[in-house]
């Protein structure tokens, strides 16, 4: 076997038990943990599409080989692996017996939407939406953020014009579209609102206590954590079946996932619409249980964590990204996506993907923790795992 092939192994078909899990448990359908990681990471196959062309029963007993070498509970195989492998059922034929789900309807009138904050992925959302015929009312904390939002999407339109993807004419239309304030008070006539703002748990229960004083009834408030509990954002309001999650993926006008997650109380009207909606505005839909990581984040972050392990042991940083781009066919090599992710980012999901699961395997690699102590983020701060500042 060789190196490229080894780091293959070691990396990628943990990941892909991992998939496996995460269906067999319940949290996803075989086509929406695809699309999750097709969509939300640019792949170009999903997990379980990969498992069928590599072969369950190869996959299987290379899994079982590396438990039996690492003794990580991880590496073990999947109980309906070895049941599928063992049948020769695949995954295609899991997907083919769910059948195809009606297209979702807008079970709830959605004219208005609120967006509130000013940060990269909140005026990636306004754009969406103004962009899709919504007009949006965005609220921010000062005018020059407001004023920053506008400037920043018209220099996106003006970018479109001059790749000849817009005109004018569509510029005007979107800019006429946005309604920005400094007052949440702006938010009380819209159909959903969309919170983007810090994932500070504390600030966020403050404001859907705000959002749920402000907001008409039957308004919809969603969330676009990406790691936080949704169903405690619900509980501090007095409308827990109108909170929803909707995880966009950054930059929102180009990543076409949206991770919509339900709570135990979310009103199944609450979730057709939203997942309508984000068909409507050209987004694809997955539709999630309220867990640390969802789909995405859940199957990602190990993967990116144990390459950093991987490295600890004396593999070369260029070696990984190297094997992982030609024998996974990836778009980029796990220290490559590191440095884009924010080596914080990836650290703090990491952190909370350990606490929720208690895997031992999930604990963040001492290396990551250093990169961060170090001030080595990655792309945004000129050095991470690569160094950007030449």
């Amino acid at each position: 076997m060789t190196s490229g092939e080894q780091i293959f192994s070691t990396l990628v078909l943990p990941y892909l038990n991992h998939a496996v899990r995460t269906y067999e448990s319940g949290y996803a359908s075989v086509a929406d943990i695809d699309a999750a990681m097709r969509f939300g990471c640019g792949y170009p196959k999903g997990p379980l599409t990969v498992l069928d062309e590599l072969g369950l029963a190869s996959v299987r007993d290379d899994l079982s080989a590396r438990h039996v070498e690492t003794g990580d509970h991880l590496h073990e195989p999947a109980a309906l692996l070895d049941k599928m492998a063992a049948s020769g059922r695949t995954f295609a034929d899991e997907a083919a017996a769910a059948g195809q789900a009606a297209a979702p309807q807008l079970r709830r009138e959605i004219a208005k939407v609120g967006v509130v904050g000013t940060g990269t992925m909140a005026a990636g959302i306004v754009q969406v939406f103004a962009q899709s015929g919504y007009d949006v009312v965005f609220v921010g904390r000062s005018q020059d953020k407001l004023d920053g939002v506008v400037a920043g999407i018209a220099k996106g339109l003006d970018r479109a014009i001059a790749k000849g993807r817009s005109t004018e004419e569509d510029k005007a239309a979107v800019l006429g579209r946005l309604h920005g304030s400094t007052e949440r008070e702006a938010l009380g006539e819209v159909d959903l609102v969309v919170e983007a703002i810090a994932e500070d748990l504390e600030v966020k229960l403050a404001l859907f206590a705000d959002l749920d004083r402000i907001a008409k009834p039957g308004a919809i408030l969603a969330t676009t954590t990406s790691s936080l509990s949704v169903t405690r954002l619900g509980a501090e309001t007095g409308r827990p079946e109108d909170v929803i999650g909707m995880h966009f993926f950054n930059p929102a006008p180009v990543m076409k996932l949206v991770e919509v997650i339900t709570t135990p109380v979310t009103a199944p009207e609450v979730d057709e619409t939203v997942r309508a909606l984000t068909a409507a505005v050209g987004k694809v839909a997955v539709s999630v249980g309220d867990r640390a990581g969802f789909i995405v984040n859940l199957l990602l972050f190990p993967y990116l964590n144990d390459a950093i392990r991987l490295h600890e042991s004396g593999v070369g940083i260029a070696d990984i990204d190297a094997a992982i781009k030609e024998h996974a066919g990836l778009p980029m090599g796990p220290f490559e996506l590191l440095d884009v992710v924010g080596n914080d980012v990836s650290l703090a999901i990491q952190k909370e993907l350990h606490r929720e699961f208690g895997e031992p395997g999930f604990a963040p690699a001492a290396m990551l923790e250093a990169k961060v102590a170090a001030g080595d983020l990655g792309r945004k701060t000129g050095k991470g795992f690569h160094d950007y500042s030449k």
